[in-house]
């Protein structure tokens, strides 16, 4: 068999659309989609699978070996919310999980790497609006603890050990393909279904709490490209700030609204609203967009129209 590209949390909101784009470049043989599942989601089963635990540092290196793979996608974590429910396993699966994947790559077995971070990697005393590329990272959450200290992580091993690996600071990720998986920006996965079977519903985050967004789509873009530029092009080994657009719940509510003028939103802050409002309301990306040439393709309104025609498809309701 010849080299090939691993996808570690395959089964994750990203991770099966990510799949899917380099199934589409590479071949079904040539990526692997791993999970800790015992099968193959449906959605990943026409191609090869490898049920994987990353913290499981003997399957995890025959699976590297046996699979003769090169190129490694580590995207299993546990998001924001989830994890403060059970800290000891966040930091666990997040930070001894991406330990395990450097240490292959150290070893020779891994050529390059992609793992992303977010924008959890901020806190209250981080500037709010265009938020810097560096800037002060003062987490309040163990997710957010976890992927600064995880770029950190990877910086070193790149400095000492020359391993090619690429990040992104995610903003909060919108798609119609799979569940989202945990984190303080769901609401705006959510809010969709909800308005298409229902026709309101009840938000989790106050009406003024602003976050940076972007659609899947534009967020498999860009670990394309981000992996396809030219290693002298990479001026950040911790990782790249990426936008898409911000906007508020109840913005995003008048954009349904455009579509749907009955649709109704109403709000029940919880301990999310916290979560987020500690986070960058929007991110300033000149350096990738300097350095790779990111650039998104969707604004709000075009992510609104594409997501409620996908769910109204999925759904049966029109």
């Amino acid at each position: 068999m010849k080299e090939a590209i691993l996808v570690i949390g395959a089964a994750g909101q990203i991770g099966s659309e990510l799949v899917h784009a380099l199934r589409e470049i590479h071949g079904n043989d040539k990526v692997i989609a791993s999970d800790v599942h015992e099968k193959a989601p449906e959605h990943l089963a026409y191609g090869p699978y490898e049920q994987t635990d990353v913290l499981d540092t003997k399957k995890l290196g025959e699976v590297v070996l046996g699979n003769k793979i090169t190129e490694v996608y580590h995207l299993a974590a546990l998001l924001s919310a989830t994890a403060e429910k059970n800290p000891a396993l966040g930091w666990e699966l997040n930070m001894t999980g991406l330990s395990n994947v450097l240490d292959l790559a150290r070893e020779g077995h891994i050529k390059r790497m992609f793992w992303p971070s977010s924008i959890a990697v901020f806190g209250p005393n981080t500037p709010k609006i265009k938020t810097p590329q560096r800037t002060v990272c003062e987490p309040t959450t163990v997710y957010g603890i976890t992927k600064v200290a995880g770029e950190s992580w990877c910086e070193y091993y790149h400095n000492r050990y020359g391993i090619d690996i690429r990040s992104v600071r995610y903003p909060g990720i919108i798609g119609h393909k799979s569940a989202p998986g945990g984190g303080t920006t769901d609401y705006a996965v959510h809010i969709f279904h909800e308005a298409v079977r229902h026709g309101r519903y009840e938000c989790f985050l106050s009406k003024e709490a602003a976050l940076p967004m972007m659609y899947m789509p534009d967020a498999t873009k860009a670990v394309l490209e981000l992996m396809a530029a030219p290693s002298e092009n990479i001026g950040l080994r911790t990782a790249y700030n990426i936008s898409g657009f911000s906007f508020t719940p109840d913005v995003l509510a008048a954009a349904i609204q455009k579509h749907m003028p009955e649709f109704e939103i109403t709000y029940n802050p919880d301990y999310r609203d916290k979560i987020a409002k500690s986070w960058p309301s929007s991110l300033d990306d000149s350096a990738a967009r300097k350095d790779w040439g990111w650039k998104p393709d969707f604004d709000i309104d075009a992510m609104v129209a594409d997501m409620l025609k996908n769910i109204s498809e999925q759904t049966g309701v029109h």
